[in-house]
């Protein structure tokens, strides 16, 4: 039956599409200083930046300490232009429109010397119609883009009141003005770059009689017989007639014939998909997408259509009083589920550099590391189609914060008309994202009027502070929320993240919670066991990237974590790099050279960060989530990232996929006992064998046990509790390692270990790893073993900085051979050269 209907859809969608073009503006671009005479070839899409890079105008931005000596670029005005042929049958349509997907940010748009828009907002594609100003042959394009600075400032002199924008990294914080990437101005883990320039793809688009703007596949119930659908579509006619209106999937056709008048028009076509196959996280289940195909045709011209994917699934957020506090739950297809995940900030500081291939490597990486959320943070930018795409596709649901963080804001008409637009746009273009799970007002600025001072610290007379306060009211209680309700009804949407604070104990019982007691508050790592909120929506720790990636921003000379390159890629001014020394020297011995204090940094991140995800997964019906700060990088350098800016996993990257993984044996100390809890994430029970061992650094076994346990679904407990002494068996706690591993049909789904003394107290012997380098059917693998305790080892081919390995950072038991992938373009032979291998002991001083 399916093959049936796609050969029917064929047929009824052969015909020649005379009706519709759709032409990439991507060649013959130029562009220049405002103030200068002499055009320059662009790439398009691209930043002001990256073409004077490519010209060798200016030197790397993100190598050396270059920053400073760039920030002249974002003051002066720039021009792009291009030329188009407009054939005579191109220009016989009833209506030409310039669809201009991203420009950043403010922009005056001329065809062939005529103004045709004038763009403010870097958030909202603009559709300009052109048919008047075209003719046939050649055409220009021009797009004249001011200073987002020189554009910005008069507001400020003309308000003369310095909003709380303290990331922003100008004298005077513009960034509350412009409806642009808050982080281009700086922020604590990336340089001050505001770019300028057309950041995603312009067209040419062409049609007759009537224009297909938008189709909208919502949701109005789902059963196990049915799905019933509602193909809200939205009509731009330009010619009154009778239209069928077509929407087709594989399992079936549903056609409306109207008689449609010129204007806008709004046509709702219910539909059923029967026996609905559901759409599920990474993780429970298939990732089942339907491909939905909307048509507009006349007799049998086709004139319009649009190609949708949509998953059948239902999705709430259970914010609520209970016994316990305020939830913050996460229900997917009735059943409550724990996310796992991470912050999301934008890939690069010029964000038309980010590939497609780069993007299909993060949600890789995402799904690899077992995730089911991802937070894209407020802080940057809505996201490209394809970032939505790939997320329905490997089952991340995405919390979706609106682009607003960590300030106040304007709320004059002007200002909050932009906002309403913004979020008009970017809603209906999400929308039928079966991953998109809630939306979100903006990041910490409600937590901050109330605890971070600024009323008295920037000095706010009691009417300017009403007024501010009254604005954040209007903005992020009544526009965004009325926004949502009115273009994405039923999808939950709380106007600031987080609901609470992390300052007194009962904060973790409401809400979500930004926990930065570690880090920011200096508390050891031990404070996440204690510090467990509802739901974890950011913590963190930063570390540096490896040696590979240093290379590419630092020479040797600059090999010192004091040095200026270091301190210009350390973006943390208030914490940095003598926060990470002191978190070091507290739980280590000093590194003996740079290459490892780069190495031990992220060790001291990925143990200090195990503690917090394990503890979240063990209080599990508490705690529903873990989303870790933060995924990636913008540009290279210290950063509170699990990979960095070149898509090199760091330690944490290892930990969080084992972390994360749907079974973990995770063990803890409490109240003078040693609890083993197995934290089961499926929605069926488990059968499974808990494997526990206490031996010394050499080996040598002290205690062991299994234990048979079957697990309760969707839940977390304890499987094995005993005394710590009865354990230890008055062992020296400093020299033991407890091994637990979890099995299920004799396979190993999860292992894990666990210290009684931090690593610093430890006397790690000097262990020697002896590796076997092999392959076979063209994969390479590493053997590795040690006749005693190697904490923390670390692989890493020198020669290769594109080069991954499928564990590192591993604690490597005595007598107990570990088997590692390598992903290389190095012969077998160079693999065996090149291989470094270090692990905690010989990395100290």
């Amino acid at each position: 039956m399916r093959n049936i209907l796609k050969g029917l859809l064929f047929s009824l969608l052969a015909v020649p599409v005379f009706a519709q073009e759709k032409i990439e503006l991507n060649r013959n671009w130029e562009f220049r200083r405002a103030d200068e005479t002499e055009w320059k070839s662009a790439t398009v899409p691209g930043t002001v930046h990256t073409d004077l890079l490519r010209h060798q105008l200016i030197p790397d931005p993100f190598a050396g300490a270059n920053e400073k000596g760039l920030q002249w670029i974002d003051k002066k005005d720039w021009e792009y232009q291009c030329t188009f042929d407009v054939t005579p049958a191109l220009l016989a349509h009833d209506a030409l429109a310039l669809d201009f997907t991203g420009l950043d940010t403010y922009a005056d748009v001329y065809v062939n010397d005529v103004p045709v828009l004038k763009a403010r907002n870097m958030f909202v594609g603009k559709e300009v119609m052109v048919k008047p100003h075209l003719k046939a042959g050649r055409n220009r394009l021009r797009i004249y883009f001011h200073s987002p600075v020189a554009y910005d400032m008069p507001k400020f002199l003309a308000e003369r009141l310095v909003y709380p924008a303290g990331n922003d990294a100008s004298d005077i914080p513009l960034s509350i003005y412009a409806r642009k990437a808050p982080y281009h101005y700086g922020w604590d883990w990336g340089p001050r770059y505001v770019t300028s320039g057309i950041w995603r793809p312009v067209y040419l688009k062409a049609w007759n009689k009537v224009q297909l703007q938008d189709s909208w596949l919502r949701q109005q119930s789902l059963g196990k017989e049915a799905a019933a659908i509602n193909a809200e579509l939205t009509l731009n006619v330009q010619q009154a007639g009778t239209y069928r209106l077509l929407v087709m999937h594989e399992k079936g056709i549903k056609e409306l014939s109207r008689t449609l008048q010129p204007g806008t028009q709004k046509i709702t076509i219910p539909f059923t998909i029967r026996k609905p196959e559901l759409w599920w996280p990474n993780g429970l289940g298939a990732q089942r997408l339907y491909n939905i195909k909307v048509a507009v045709l006349q007799e049998k011209d086709t004139l319009q259509q649009q190609q949708r994917r949509i998953g059948l699934r239902t999705i709430a957020v259970r914010n609520e009083q209970d016994a316990q506090g305020t939830s913050f739950t996460v229900v997917v297809n009735g059943h409550p589920v724990f996310m796992k995940g991470t912050n999301y900030i934008p890939s690069d500081n010029f964000l038309p550099r980010v590939t497609e291939e780069r993007y299909r490597k993060m949600f890789a990486d995402m799904q690899t590391s077992h995730f089911n959320m991802v937070r894209v943070w407020g802080g940057g930018i809505y996201e490209k189609d394809l970032f939505y795409d790939l997320a329905d596709e490997k089952g991340i649901l995405v919390w979706q914060d609106f682009m607003f963080a960590c300030t106040l804001y304007p709320s004059d008409s002007g200002f909050l008309q932009q906002v309403k637009e913004e979020a008009a746009y970017n809603i209906r273009r999400l929308r039928n994202h079966p991953s998109l799970a809630l939306w979100c007002g903006n990041n910490e600025v409600a937590v901050a009027i109330k605890n971070w001072g600024w009323k008295e610290g920037y000095a706010y007379t009691d009417g300017q502070w009403a007024r501010l306060l009254k604005g954040y009211d209007t903005l992020f209680r009544d526009l965004l929320r009325q926004e949502v309700a009115t273009h994405d009804p039923g999808r939950f949407y709380f106007p600031s993240s987080p609901i609470s604070n992390w300052g007194k104990p009962e904060d973790f019982l409401h809400g979500d919670n930004h926990y930065w007691g570690v880090w920011h508050g200096m508390e050891w790592f031990e404070a996440f066991t204690t510090h467990v909120p509802r739901f974890m929506s950011e913590y963190g720790f930063q570390s540096f990237p490896d040696i590979h990636t240093v290379r590419r921003y630092a020479d040797t000379s600059q090999w010192n974590v004091h040095s200026y390159v270091m301190q210009a890629h350390q973006k943390s001014f208030t914490r940095g790099n003598a926060a990470i020394q002191t978190y070091m020297e507290h739980y280590y011995h000093a590194p003996k050279d740079f290459p490892s204090f780069l190495y031990l940094s992220q060790v001291l991140q990925a143990e200090g960060m195990k503690t917090g995800m394990e503890a979240h997964r063990r209080a599990m019906g508490f705690c529903m989530g873990t989303l870790y700060w933060q995924f990636n990088d913008c540009w290279p350098g210290a950063s509170w990232s699990g990979i960095d800016y070149y898509g090199r996993w760091k330690a944490l990257q290892y930990y969080v996929k084992k972390a994360y993984a749907p079974l973990l044996a995770s063990t803890v100390q409490e109240n003078g006992k040693v609890s083993t809890y197995i934290v089961n994430d499926y929605l069926s029970s488990q059968t499974l064998t808990l494997d526990m061992r206490l031996t010394d650094l050499n080996g040598r076994l002290i205690w062991e046990k299994q234990v048979p346990v079957k697990t309760t679904a969707n839940a977390s407990a304890v499987a094995h509790s005993i005394g710590r002494n009865e354990m230890l068996k008055g062992e020296d706690s400093t020299r033991v390692i407890l091994y637990t591993k979890l099995l299920k049909d004799n396979k190993v789904v999860s292992d894990n270990v666990f210290y009684f003394a931090a690593p610093r107290q430890m006397p790690l012997p000097d262990a020697t790893v002896q590796v076997l380098a092999e392959e076979k059917n063209g994969v390479k693998t590493l053997r590795l073993k040690s006749s005693q305790l190697a904490r923390n080892v670390y692989l890493l081919l020198n020669g290769d900085n594109e080069s991954h390995f499928s564990d590192n950072y591993f604690d490597l038991l005595p007598g107990q051979e570990t088997a590692v992938t390598v992903q290389t373009t190095l012969p077998l032979e160079e693999v065996r050269k090149q291989l470094q291998v270090q692990h905690l002991a010989n990395a100290y001083r």
